[in-house]
């Protein structure tokens, strides 16, 4: 009996040391010893993050969760881990050459999630449904079809610089009937465009409502920024006609522009536009009212109006920064047409003046975003890629040092392209945050980005529905493009 009973014990104590010591966790990736930084807690070091199944399934101090050596575990010593960040304002129809190349640039720079915010409706749809068939290795793809502008509208074909990104709308009617048909098809949001009638502008919202859909988009020229954010425009962009409003004449300056618009109903859309602008935008900032302003971004941050304000676009043509060498060096990743073509238009750029209001235009607005940030107005971080020299994915690591220059701490700055975007789209439970339960849309870096902004630049991995890919395979790929 003695002799059974020593066996039970040796053969309980060799069982008890086949199994592993510490938790498994089957088919996930185990990152130990990392630091994690989100817009809610900030950084917390010495982190275990536990990925499966396309979602964070666990996270405690490393020193508190033992790991057992069968699990895939990564080292994250002197590295960090945030969430994926999104670029809210894309076009890939601009350069329909282009858009094959566009989600493998954005994904090499870290760019996990999209809002198109342009572009004819089937060609989005092709780019959207191959951003859903592949979650692993594309961008999440939010889109909103064509811009809805008025007539004459904008951006109707006319010349490369004005591609087919819009549709015109005649009357109420078609506005209507124009934003069922883009719901039958799946649409994420919608756009507002600067031709539109009021009566237009406020049916479109109405109808948005009705499906559910959140509108961004441009102050209408035939308005005023504070009745477009009262009538419950959830965000603008470029701080587009702001200035106008912030003016000592606003009134005068709106009855001037509906004169206009009612006068060249028979020209080309983006020239009535650029007409109005050249007429009203450089008077407007140089005869700027501070009782207006503060009225106005009163009023922006009272309805939190999201702003979008693509400092990387106006800055990066007007003060030349395309010359920087990690600019250059983007290029290199372009079709070769792209590249060609740009850097001989970049070419004639530096062969032109400088253009003074040009530069205090895009300063004002540098300007600007730290008064509403200040004042509590939410920032969403958006570029206008690929317009302008931006390439995709770059241009959004530019536009978060932008903010820090404007007055935005780094954590700030983050949170403007990450849990911004998530709660814009009503995702906040599932995406922007380093959370048990959310989606894994994250980036490991090799420098601290609290430390300086321009560290979000440093990517080591990207970690896309759970799926990790080294940043040097990423960028290996764009070169046999």
């Amino acid at each position: 009996m003695r002799n059974i009973l020593y066996q039970l014990i040796i053969l309980c104590i060799c069982l008890s040391a086949c199994q592993p010591a510490g938790e498994v966790f089957e088919n996930a990736i185990c990152i130990q010893n990392i630091t994690t930084i989100d817009a809610e807690k900030g950084l917390k070091a010495n982190q275990t993050v536990v990925i499966s199944e396309g979602k964070i399934i666990k996270i405690a101090t490393t020193s508190e969760l033992k790991l057992s050596s069968e699990n895939e575990i990564l080292d994250g010593s002197g590295k960090y881990l945030i969430p994926g960040l999104w670029d809210a304002h894309v076009h890939y129809a601009y350069i329909e050459e282009l858009a094959p190349y566009m989600s493998d640039l954005f994904l090499a720079y870290g760019i996990t999630s999209l809002r198109d915010t342009g572009g004819e409706i089937m060609f989005m749809r092709k780019w959207k449904e191959e951003s859903e068939k592949n979650p692993t290795s594309t961008p999440r793809l939010m889109i909103a079809g064509p811009l809805l502008d008025g007539m004459p509208n904008v951006y109707d074909g006319s010349s490369p610089d004005r591609p087919p990104l819009s549709h015109g709308l005649a009357d109420v009617k078609d506005v209507n009937e124009y934003i069922d048909y883009l719901d039958s098809l799946g649409v994420d949001f919608l756009k507002a465009y600067e031709m539109l009638r009021p009566e237009q502008f406020l049916a479109l919202l109405a109808k948005a409502k009705e499906k559910g859909l959140k509108v961004t988009g441009h102050v209408p020229l035939s308005m005023d920024a504070i009745t477009a954010s009262n009538a419950g425009l959830h965000s603008m962009e470029h701080l587009r006609n702001l200035e106008m409003v912030f003016a000592k004449n606003p009134d005068e300056l709106l009855k001037k522009r509906v004169d206009y618009l009612r006068r060249g109903m028979d020209l080309q859309g983006g020239d009535l536009r650029s007409t109005i602008h050249r007429a009203q935008r450089m008077p407007s900032i140089k005869n700027s009212d501070p009782q207006n302003e503060a009225e106005v971004i009163r009023v922006l941050a009272k309805n939190q109006t999201v702003q979008i304000p693509t400092l990387a676009l106006t800055r990066t043509a007007t003060f030349r920064n395309f010359t920087e060498r990690h600019w250059q060096q983007s290029y290199d990743y372009m079709p070769d047409s792209i590249e060609v073509l740009w850097r001989a238009s970049m070419d004639q750029i530096l062969k032109a003046p400088r253009n003074a209001d040009r530069e205090t235009y895009a300063d004002w607005m540098v300007e600007t975003v730290g008064k509403l940030h200040a004042a509590g107005v939410p920032i969403m971080a958006g570029t206008d890629t690929p317009i302008g020299f931006l390439t995709p994915g770059l241009s959004l690591h530019e536009e978060l040092k932008i903010y820090v220059d404007a007055g935005m701490t780094p954590l700030e700055a983050l949170a403007s392209a990450t849990t911004t975007p998530a709660k814009w789209f009503d995702m906040e439970n599932e995406l922007g945050l380093i959370k048990e339960g959310m989606l894994a849309d994250l980036l490991i870096l090799d420098a601290n980005p609290l430390d300086d902004i321009r560290n979000t630049r440093e990517i080591n991995s990207v970690i896309k529905a759970g799926a990790l890919t080294d940043r040097a395979r990423l960028i290996s790929n764009l070169k046999q493009d």
